[in-house]
């Protein structure tokens, strides 16, 4: 009986007191109120959108018919994606023009982070020129570069055919074994400058210290590369990758603009084939059941990047 009475006195201590965070609360409702707004404007903005597309994607929504009259169906959306070849082609194409461009995107702006860190003469007017790319808009650029790979009027199919490489045009994007590669390319130009900035910040944490020692220890450049200045930017390195994967998997603009997805589905990527079934197609329940399986994907990556983040915040307590 002592022992029972022990147990539950100790429960009831572990118990956090209602009242007493009531209390609390209410000590505080001035606080809350200051969040309030932005709290409603989440749960409007974001947490209600993300709830009705999960409960949309249960459904079925033919064409011919209201939302309001959607027809439960469980996971035979999920069921019916898995087994559609649409699927595997759009996601071995999300695949390749995600690792693509982010992994050239991440190396070319790498190297030319390297090279603008050293002190040359001209180097602040390279380094605008290189940003110009990213501070484009996205719109215009696909415009711009849709005309420059336009197989009757595009000017590199003109120098190709001018300098007699070519006896015709190229159909770069017109093409089904060209169009991905194409928009990789495109891609890849508006990116880099991006992962430039994000490395040459890093660059500028590698303390100078240790490569003039490594220096007068003997070490090479690729040795104090790789042993001293990679070492420090492994995190921001870290950083950059995944936001780069999380841009490019959820790219829209340019692979939309330039080609629409098309030709045969040859430059669909998941986020313009979402577009094309709820918009074009008006199948509401599969485009949310693909925007579900998306979203998920996204959470994964913004897991590592969160952590990565910690990992940055822990080892700069730590120093």
């Amino acid at each position: 009986m002592t022992i029972l009475t022990g147990k539950a006195e100790v429960s009831r201590r572990l118990r956090p007191d209602r009242s007493r965070v009531l209390r609390k609360v209410w000590e505080h409702r001035a606080d809350y109120a200051y969040v309030l707004p932005a709290i409603a404007v989440m749960l409007i903005v974001i947490a209600y959108p993300i709830y009705y597309t999960i409960e949309l994607s249960f459904f079925n929504t033919p064409p011919g018919l209201q939302l309001r009259d959607k027809i439960f169906v469980g996971l035979d959306n999920y069921t019916a994606i898995l087994k559609s070849p649409v699927f595997w082609t759009v996601t071995s194409n999300t695949l390749i023009w995600t690792a693509g461009s982010t992994f050239i995107s991440f190396v070319l702006g790498f190297a030319c982070a390297l090279a603008l860190h050293r002190d040359f003469a001209g180097r602040a007017i390279l380094r605008a020129i290189l940003i110009i790319p990213w501070v484009i808009s996205a719109v215009a650029a696909s415009y711009i570069w849709k005309w420059i790979y336009h197989s009757d009027f595009g000017i590199i199919g003109s120098v190709l055919v001018g300098l007699g490489l070519s006896d015709r045009p190229p159909n770069f994007i017109d093409s089904v074994s060209t169009v991905l590669p194409s928009l990789i390319v495109v891609n890849i130009w508006r990116e880099f400058p991006f992962a430039m900035i994000m490395m040459m910040a890093g660059l500028q944490t590698v303390p100078d210290q240790l490569l003039r020692a490594a220096k007068v220890d003997g070490a090479n450049a690729w040795q104090r590369f790789w042993h001293v200045t990679f070492p420090h930017l492994r995190n921001v390195s870290t950083v950059t990758i995944l936001l780069l994967a999380v841009a490019n998997f959820n790219s829209f603009i340019i692979p939309w603009i330039m080609t629409g997805g098309g030709p045969s589905n040859a430059s669909h990527i998941w986020i313009t084939h979402i577009y094309e079934l709820a918009f074009g197609r008006q199948r509401w329940g599969v485009a949310s059941a693909y925007s579900v399986l998306l979203f998920l994907i996204l959470m994964s990556l913004g897991y590592f990047y969160v952590r990565a983040l910690s990992g940055n915040d822990q080892k700069d307590g730590s120093e």
